[in-house]
């Protein structure tokens, strides 16, 4: 896939989820097959570029990849200063965010806000790329309510404005993230603009990128809840593209504990031990889901203060990643990666009165 003149290998991106796409797993998605690592959601106001916050999401670390960046706000100026500035930076791309539906982001008519005014979506967009010489792209959701499912026409306004590619959510502003991802409408989208368009919602496993792609035409799909916990869904789904026969839904099984140990060491290494610890323990938590006997190594590690402690408890329950990963990870095919406490229990309960589940592309009904 070519955005702009930026070349990617695959088609596969790591969504840029804020307080989890950072720098470290930024680089361990690479290492797994993310060919597009996006930073987490960066602020257009560049006065706020010194705060700890901003410049620990703008730290890199070369991953081999070209860098995105991505920036939000509701200002044409202020997100063309942001944009120039991230140029300056090393950007290969711009990825400006049309697409985060939370509160504190909505309330500054930013994020998915934007989809309520076209004509300051063209604004803003033909600002933006006047201001770089790399490709701009745009992350936006399906619209802003199901009532109001715009998003051909911001994608047509996109492209219009010089825009390079655009990735869709499958949800509204108003789903945010309850029920389950609508692909008719990236079809849609995909049919009206000649751009790269990358799917993102509820793609959970190998097989379901695989019929998204097939189903809406994509250029590309976008992980993200699923990668939490489970960044080798990458290496997954590549393996399947590849059209490689090996069973793709499990790794070499004392693998998955050194990705987990690797993963904890580069968050030392970038934040320190002692906020690379408290960073380290909720992504432990993801590791663990589905695990025999997660909840009592949960309730240890959270305790804990150092890396050495860590790790130990790491290694001593890595032997539990290794044999019920595989188990995991079929089984999170019908789970919907990162997906809240309330609407699993909904959909177990859901699954043990059906004893199946439905895949319906283009509707509102599919599988979890």
């Amino acid at each position: 896939m070519k955005i702009g003149d930026v070349e990617f290998e695959n088609p596969l991106a790591l969504a840029p989820m804020a307080g989890i796409s950072d720098a470290p797993f930024r680089q361990l998605c690479a290492r797994l097959g993310a060919n597009m690592t996006p930073t987490e959601m960066i602020t257009a106001d560049v006065m706020l570029w010194g705060s700890d916050k901003t410049r620990y999401r703008l730290r890199n670390r070369d991953n081999g990849l070209p860098r995105i960046i991505q920036i939000a706000g509701y200002d044409s100026e202020m997100l063309s200063d942001a944009a120039a500035r991230a140029e300056q930076l090393g950007a290969a791309i711009i990825d400006i965010n049309m697409g985060c539906p939370a509160k504190k982001v909505c309330r500054r008519l930013a994020g998915s806000s934007l989809l309520k005014d076209p004509p300051l979506v063209r604004r803003i967009t033909e600002r933006v790329v006047a201001s770089v010489t790399v490709p701009v792209t745009l992350k936006i959701r399906t619209g802003w309510c199901p009532e109001s499912r715009n998003g051909v026409q911001i994608a047509r306004i996109a492209e219009a404005s010089g825009i390079a590619a655009v990735t869709v959510h499958g949800r509204t502003r108003e789903c945010r993230f309850s029920g389950d991802a609508e692909y008719e409408t990236i079809r849609e989208i995909k049919n009206a603009v000649d751009i790269p368009v990358l799917a993102n919602g509820d793609v959970d496993s190998p097989e379901k990128a695989r019929d998204v792609l097939n189903y809406t035409c994509a250029d590309g799909i976008m992980i993200g809840r699923a990668a939490r916990g489970r960044p080798w869904i990458f290496s997954e789904i590549k393996k399947l593209f590849a059209k490689d026969d090996q069973n793709t839904s499990s790794l070499h099984l004392l693998s998955v504990r050194d990705i987990i140990l690797n993963h904890l060491d580069g968050l030392y290494s970038f934040y320190g031990e002692s906020t690379g610890v408290r960073i380290g323990r909720k992504h432990l938590s993801w590791y663990a889901q589905n695990q025999d006997g997660a909840d009592v190594f949960r309730d240890r590690v959270v305790r804990v203060e150092t890396a050495r402690e860590q790790l130990e408890l790491t290694r001593d329950f890595g032997s539990f990643f290794s044999r019920e990963a595989s188990t995991a990870r079929v089984r999170s095919g019908r789970e919907r990666g990162g997906e809240d406490d309330q609407q699993k229990k909904n959909q177990d309960q859901k699954e043990k009165k059906s004893g199946s589940s439905v895949s319906r592309y283009g509707g509102s009904e599919q599988a979890a």
